[in-house]
């Protein structure tokens, strides 16, 4: 039944986002408070898991417009990913710099990686991959999904570098 609630729940945020019907709170804000609080919140998963969790943020505030809610959770779900697709013993590291006249952040992983096929449907709604893996068939399909709406609805940019074996790095402008 929680499965069930957490599946309607993401859907019905990927449906408001996607119709409009999401109203950003967009504001010139430190980035870095957003991107630390999803980190933090994500430290027990990570050690749960066995995987190192580190973030390198600037010193000087970032402050760039923004939805602090809305983007707390794009990191929290790039974040949520990396951790599940990280071995133990792996690491996840975010970091957040200045990009022009915004950010940049980025997600780096030392997972499983995604196969070079697989990447034109990353950000598709309940798409999980081909490879049957543990990691693959306990989401839904949805966190990228919600992601790329968010990213795209600040005016950004979300993009992928990954190699089998060889981790992933996501990256949000």
């Amino acid at each position: 039944i929680e499965r069930l609630d957490w599946l309607a729940t993401n859907l019905l945020e990927l449906s408001k986002l996607d119709s409009g019907l999401v109203l950003l709170d967009l504001r010139p804000d430190d980035l870095r408070a957003a991107v630390e609080s999803a980190v933090e919140q994500a430290e027990s998963a990570a050690r749960k898991r066995g995987v190192e969790l580190a973030m390198q943020l600037p010193e000087r505030p970032l402050r760039v417009r923004h939805d602090p809610q809305r983007m707390g959770q794009v990191v929290a779900n790039l974040v949520a990913n990396a951790i599940k697709f990280t071995p133990r013993g792996g690491s996840v590291v975010v970091t957040l710099s200045p990009a022009g006249e915004g950010a940049r952040i980025d997600v780096a992983d030392t997972g499983v990686g995604i196969d070079a096929s697989e990447m034109p449907h990353i950000f598709e709604r309940f798409y999980r991959g081909s490879q049957a893996n543990e990691a693959r068939s306990s989401g839904s399909g949805l966190g990228l999904a919600i992601v790329r709406s968010i990213v795209d609805m600040h005016g950004g940019k979300t993009f992928v570098e990954s190699r089998i074996a060889g981790g992933s790095r996501f990256t949000v402008t």
